[in-house]
């Protein structure tokens, strides 16, 4: 009984350990949006700056884990979609283990849990894009639409979040 004990509490002293092993490392342009994306994240995968994975796009594979009606609006270039709802680590199988992926959504909830999932299949190499799509679209950095054309609209998930995006050149979609 006692062996069963401390293999349960090792278990659950682990996972709290894994659901909260990164910190802070990047942040949003507006306070007040980093403050309510901050309050958001369990930093339960590492997180990267628009600025870092945008000088890094060559070399970065982005996944957008939004619902399809986001991303056929607008998505980084070149991103693979896996949609949040049904996301399985089956989806993403045929990437190397070792690939620089950045995981994205709107503001940065959905794309850590994705990212989390990545990390326990075991891929080495995955970040949460700190502030996401919204603070992609604040720093004025280029979108492209389903048919791959650069693109200036920008779903923002329901009314309520279209606050976030306050790049004046973004027509706000929902």
């Amino acid at each position: 009984m006692a062996k069963l004990f401390s293999s349960l509490l090792f278990i659950c002293m682990s996972f709290t350990w894994t659901a909260a092993q990164y910190t802070k490392t990047a942040s949003c342009q507006d306070p007040g949006f980093d403050r309510k994306v901050d309050s958001y994240l369990k930093y339960s995968a590492p997180v990267i700056s628009v600025t870092a994975a945008h000088k890094a796009m060559d070399s970065i594979l982005f996944i957008d884990a939004r619902g399809f009606g986001e991303y056929k609006v607008s998505h980084i270039p070149a991103a693979k979609f896996v949609d949040y709802q049904s996301f399985s680590p089956d989806m993403v199988k045929d990437i190397p283990r070792d690939k620089k992926i950045v995981v994205y959504c709107s503001i940065g909830y959905r794309s850590e849990k994705i990212a989390t999932r990545m990390i326990q299949a075991g891929f080495r190499n995955v970040s949460n894009l700190y502030g996401s799509i919204f603070e992609w679209a604040n720093a004025g950095y280029e979108l492209r639409d389903l048919n791959g054309k650069p693109t200036k609209n920008v779903h923002t998930y329901n009314r309520k979040w279209s606050k976030w995006v306050t790049n004046p050149d973004y027509k706000i979609l929902w």
